[in-house]
C-alpha cells in the first residue's frame, strides 16, 4: 500500500508540473548573424563591401501540439552595402518551420533563388548535454544545454526554461525539455535571443501548416542548393554593378 501511495504521489507531482507549464503563446526573437565570419577564406576581401552583422526579427507561435517559426517581414529585408563601385545585395530568403508533436513531422517551407520548396522530415533529437549553469531571461529562469554537431563544425549553446512547454525554440532548435529563449552558434557567429513573450491564445490564422511550394526531400534540396551556391561562387550574394 505504501508503494502505491508513493507512486500516486510521484505521478501527481509530474502532472502538476506538466499542467503548470505555459502551453500557448508567441515568442519574438532577435536573430543576429555575423556575415564576416561566414565568408569563405578566399572571399575575405569582401568585408569592406558589406556590413559585419545582419539582424532580423522572427516569431515562434506555439500551442499544446504545434509550433510555427517564421520571420517578421520588414521593408528593409535586404541590406545593401557600397564599395569599390559595386553593391552587394544580401539575400534574406523567406522560411517557415512547422512541427506537429503528435506525429513528430517537421514541414519546412524554404525560399531559394526565388522559388519556394516544401521539405518534410522526421524530428531529430539533438545530442544535448546539460550543465548546472542558470540565467534569468525575460523573468524566466533558464538552464544551459549544449552540444557539438557530428561533423564538429558547429557548437550549439542554448538557454531554456521549463516554465514554458518543451520542444519549442528558434529556427530548427527545438528538442529540449522547455522553451529555448537564447541560442548561440559557434561563439556568436549566429545568435537568437527572445525579446518578448506573449502568453495568450493564438488567433485563427496564426498557426498554419506551410503550403505553396515544390515538394522534395531534404537531401534533394541540399544537393540543389549546394550546386547553385557553387555556381554563384559560394557566397549566396548577388553582385550588382553601379
Amino acid at each position: 500500500m505504501k508503494k502505491v501511495i508513493l507512486l500516486i504521489g510521484a505521478l501527481t507531482i509530474s502532472l502538476n508540473t506538466c499542467f503548470s507549464q505555459v502551453m500557448e503563446g508567441v515568442i519574438t526573437y532577435e536573430a543576429k548573424m555575423n556575415l564576416h565570419r561566414r565568408l569563405p577564406p578566399d572571399r575575405q576581401d569582401m568585408k569592406s563591401m558589406m556590413p559585419e552583422f545582419r539582424t532580423s526579427k522572427e516569431q515562434l507561435f506555439f500551442n499544446a501540439n504545434e509550433t510555427l517559426y517564421k520571420p517578421i517581414i520588414e521593408d528593409d529585408a535586404d541590406e545593401l552595402a557600397d564599395g569599390g563601385g559595386m553593391r552587394i545585395q544580401i539575400a534574406r530568403p523567406y522560411f517557415e518551420y512547422y512541427l506537429n508533436s503528435t506525429n513528430n513531422d517537421v514541414i519546412s517551407k524554404r525560399e531559394f533563388m526565388g522559388k519556394n520548396y516544401l521539405i518534410t522530415t522526421p524530428l531529430k533529437i539533438a545530442p544535448w548535454k546539460f550543465s548546472d549553469e542558470t540565467k534569468l531571461l525575460l523573468g524566466y529562469m533558464c538552464k544551459q544545454a549544449y552540444y557539438t554537431t557530428e561533423d564538429s563544425k558547429q557548437t550549439i549553446t542554448a538557454w531554456y526554461t521549463s516554465e514554458i512547454r518543451p520542444f519549442i525554440g528558434p529556427n530548427t532548435y527545438n528538442t529540449l525539455p522547455g522553451a529555448i529563449l537564447a541560442l548561440d552558434i559557434n561563439n556568436e557567429e549566429q545568435v537568437f535571443v527572445a525579446t518578448q513573450i506573449d502568453i495568450r491564445a493564438l488567433k485563427k490564422n496564426e498557426m498554419k501548416i506551410p503550403k505553396g511550394g515544390q515538394e522534395m526531400t531534404d537531401e534533394e534540396f541540399r544537393k540543389m542548393m549546394e550546386e547553385s551556391m557553387r555556381q554563384m561562387g559560394g557566397n549566396g550574394m548577388r553582385m550588382i554593378r553601379n
